[in-house]
């Protein structure tokens, strides 16, 4: 069965000629068939695309790392004459014009790509139930939600309908879905990947980063979709590391630090249990534990739920009927086409968050909340930078909770915020992180959650490849 092997491996079977991209395809197209009416997973599947494709490459000789490797992609990611719509009614029937930096950088190594995977509406969400299409359900419980904004993403490659897939992290949007779904997720640094082609919800927090089940995967795609993009004036000219040589480097000697705030936070007692264990087997791998403070991070949400909506509101002022997207029928004028259009195309979350940061940056309004926020996201960058002199890791759980049920937080919007108190400072402070199945609670994975200093995604990918070593989660597989 060909859909159970990873990316990596993948690419060295057809690169040998032991293998062909059709076959790939059609072991992964068999595997969606199984799956996808239990999961719904994607948006637009584009496995009979792929697989024309594919039948091309067979003749051809290999080039590129990823040449025959399916992929999936979050649908709020673009690709050249393929629709995306954000799971966003707004954007139903939009096709982009142009490909995503991501995309023809995996495009020029042969991957394929299978899918546009379900996400929370603009990836404004933390359980893909805000969707606008069909919620996604979690593969180990289909009654639960698989996390969010990235749960299709996720989801593909914890049933392996996909390899490895590209998801976005905004406050948490690829580590907490990971986590829920018992997969490894990384959020590179701001900067590493360009973000020149995801549809932008609030540009100083996006992040496009990977989903798989292998560290070897992760960081192979980690390394194709990285480095400067004169495109994305956020993207720095940083050299990219070579991920899939860097993460065999070995933990010996690596200060891991615990931060005390983290466990003030309301935590559930099997995941704390389960975190424990995880760093003690790290301890046993040679790494040393330290505790660290990070004392502003208990404002994290509140500071991220300022910035976060303030910049969709701005972001999100461009989808008005007028261009592209969706237009609203029978108007009197203009101003009453914006707002019916607005009112029918966004989802209740998505108006929410507009106008939760149209508030925040009104006259009068700007300096108590966003200019307070943004100063609020420094103290918690500096309480890392201080945390970083003594340790070379920090670690936590990804999320306080396991998988919650479909429908449980729809009513009360905090508790849904709530789901990435862990992850949001990472995305505030620009940092890497990466979650990582560490176990599994009444048949539920629980993930724990590494961050990097700036630029150190090797770092992560070090302890990430340690631990699938002692603790082989990717042979579990989802009963489905």
């Amino acid at each position: 069965m060909l859909w159970k092997r990873g990316a990596s491996e993948i690419a060295s079977l057809v690169s040998k000629g032991e293998l062909k991209p059709s076959e790939v395809i059609e072991s992964f197209l068999r595997r969606f068939e199984e799956t996808e009416e239990k999961v719904k997973a994607y948006i637009t599947p584009l496995f009979e695309e792929a697989l024309e494709q594919a039948k091309k490459l067979d003749d051809k000789k290999p080039e590129g790392k990823l040449f025959g490797v399916p992929v999936a992609v979050k649908d709020n990611i673009v690709i050249k004459g393929v629709r995306t719509t954000c799971a966003s009614k707004i954007l139903e029937n939009f096709v982009s014009p142009y490909d995503a930096t991501v995309i023809e950088k995996l495009k020029k190594e042969g991957a394929l790509f299978v899918g546009k995977t379900n996400m929370d509406e603009f990836a404004m969400g933390s359980s893909t139930e805000y969707s606008a299409f069909f919620p996604t359900r979690n593969p180990w419980d289909t009654e639960r939600v698989p996390g969010g904004s990235s749960g299709g993403s996720a989801v593909t490659v914890a049933v392996q309908s996909a390899p490895v897939s590209l998801g976005s992290d905004t406050g948490g949007s690829i580590r907490q879905p990971a986590s829920f779904c018992g997969v490894i997720g990384i959020k590179p640094t701001y900067g590493r990947v360009s973000r020149y082609g995801l549809v932008a919800f609030a540009s100083s927090l996006d992040q496009i980063g990977v989903f798989g089940r292998r560290t070897e995967d992760v960081a192979l795609l980690l390394e194709v979709i990285s480095g400067h993009d004169p495109r994305d004036s956020t993207s720095r000219k940083v050299p990219v590391p070579r991920y899939t040589e860097e993460m065999k480097g070995g933990v010996e000697g690596l200060r891991i630090g615990l931060p005390k705030e983290f466990f003030e936070f309301e935590l559930q007692k099997e995941i704390e249990e389960t975190f424990k264990g995880f760093i003690s087997k790290l301890e046993e791998a040679g790494c040393e534990v330290v505790e660290v403070s990070l004392p502003h991070v208990r404002y994290a949400i509140p500071a991220y739920y300022i910035i976060a909506p303030s910049e969709a509101s701005s972001n999100l002022a461009r989808y008005d009927g007028v261009r592209y997207g969706y237009r609203a029928k029978g108007y009197s004028d203009i101003i009453d086409m914006f707002s019916k259009t607005r009112d029918e195309g966004f989802g209740p979350e998505v108006k929410r968050r507009i106008m939760l940061g149209t508030f925040a940056l009104s006259a009068g309004y700007y300096d108590a909340y966003y200019l307070k926020a943004m100063k609020v996201r420094r103290l918690i960058y500096e309480d890392f930078m201080r945390a970083f002199e003594k340790v070379d890791v920090i670690a936590g759980p990804t999320s306080p909770t396991l998988p919650f049920k479909l429908g449980e937080r729809l009513e009360n919007p905090i508790e849904m915020y709530l789901s990435d108190v862990f992850t949001v400072p990472v995305n505030l402070a620009g940092l890497p992180g990466i979650s990582v199945p560490i176990g599994w609670v009444r048949g539920l994975p629980v993930g724990g959650q590494l961050i990097g200093r700036p630029w150190e995604e090797s770092t992560l990918l070090r302890i990430s490849y340690v631990w699938e070593q002692m603790f082989p989660h990717y042979e579990k597989t989802p009963p489905l």
